[in-house]
C-alpha cells in the first residue's frame, strides 16, 4: 500500500507538533515533508522531511504539489504569515488537494492588561516613543527595520538568532532566546532591564505568552500589533483536531473560515 503524502507548512509549534503527533498515530501509512521558510538558522529537529525554501508563488507551490504526489496539505504557519497561506489557498483549488488550516488560537485580554492595539508594525513604532523609553522588542528579524527612525530610547531586542550584521536601530541590546519561555524568568528580563514598554505581534499561543503575564503583573503597557484576517478554509485550533482531519474524520471543532 503506498504512502499517503503530506505537506505541513510549518515554522511554528503547532507544525512540529503536528508532524511528531502524524508520525505517532499514522506510521508508514503517511509520508510527512514540513516545509520551513528558512528563516531559522537551526530548525529544531523534525520526523519525517523536511524542505526549507519558497515555493515561488502559487503557480511554484501548485507545481510542487503534483511533482510530489501530495494528497493533504496542512498550513499551520505562522498567525502573521498570510503571503504564504494565501498561495496555499490558490494552490490547492488548482490542483484539487484537500487543504486544512491549523490555527493558533489568539490571546485573550486580561482585565488588567494594558494594551494598546494598533493595526500594523508601522503604527507600533509611531506609538513607541509616546509611552516608553525602554522598549522591549519582541516582534521577528523582519520587522525591526519598521523602528530604525524611533529616536530617544534604548530598546531590548529579542531574537531566535544572532544577527549577522548590526541592526537599524539607534540604540539597541540584543538578547538571544527560542520558546516557550518562563513566567519568573520573563518578570526578571523586565525589571532586569527597566522595560517599561512590550512591543509584540498578536500571535497567540502558549509559548510566548508568559512576557504578556509578566507584564500585566508589573504594570508595563503593551503595544500589540493585531493578526491578519486568517486565510479562508477549513480550520482547526489543535493539533489532536488536525489528526482527526487526516484520519479522515471530521472534527467537531472544525470551522469554516470565509
Amino acid at each position: 500500500m503506498t504512502a499517503e503524502r503530506l505537506l505541513i507548512l510549518g515554522g511554528t509549534a503547532e507544525a512540529a507538533a503536528l508532524a511528531r503527533g502524524a508520525l505517532a498515530r499514522f506510521g508508514d501509512a503517511l509520508e510527512i515533508t514540513t516545509s520551513l521558510a528558512g528563516r531559522t538558522a537551526c530548525p529544531a529537529p523534525l520526523p519525517g522531511r523536511i524542505r526549507i525554501g519558497g515555493f515561488g508563488g502559487p503557480a511554484g507551490l501548485a507545481a510542487y504539489l503534483i511533482e510530489n504526489g501530495i494528497g493533504r496539505l496542512v498550513d499551520a504557519t505562522h498567525p502573521f504569515a498570510a503571503r504564504i497561506s494565501t498561495e496555499a489557498r490558490l494552490a490547492c483549488e488548482a490542483t484539487n488537494v484537500p487543504r486544512l488550516l491549523l490555527l493558533r488560537p489568539p490571546w485573550r485580554r486580561h482585565s488588567l492588561d494594558r494594551w494598546i492595539e494598533v493595526e500594523n508594525m508601522t503604527a507600533a513604532a509611531a506609538a513607541v516613543a509616546r509611552i516608553g523609553r525602554r522598549p522591549w522588542l519582541t516582534v521577528g528579524a523582519s520587522e525591526i527595520a519598521c523602528f530604525a527612525n524611533v529616536a530617544g530610547v534604548r530598546f531590548l531586542v529579542r531574537l531566535v538568532d544572532a544577527p549577522r550584521q548590526p541592526l537599524p536601530l539607534q540604540s539597541y541590546e540584543v538578547i538571544i532566546g527560542r520558546g516557550p519561555f518562563v513566567l519568573a524568568e520573563e518578570r526578571h528580563r523586565i525589571e532586569r532591564h527597566a522595560i517599561d514598554v512590550l512591543v509584540c505581534k498578536a500571535s497567540g499561543g502558549a509559548a510566548t505568552a508568559p512576557k504578556l503575564v509578566a507584564a500585566r503583573e508589573l504594570g508595563v503597557p503593551v503595544i500589540m500589533v493585531r493578526r491578519p484576517p486568517a486565510a479562508a478554509g477549513r480550520a482547526v485550533e489543535s493539533v489532536d483536531a488536525a489528526l482527526d482531519w487526516l484520519a479522515g474524520l471530521n472534527p467537531p471543532e472544525a470551522k469554516r473560515v470565509e
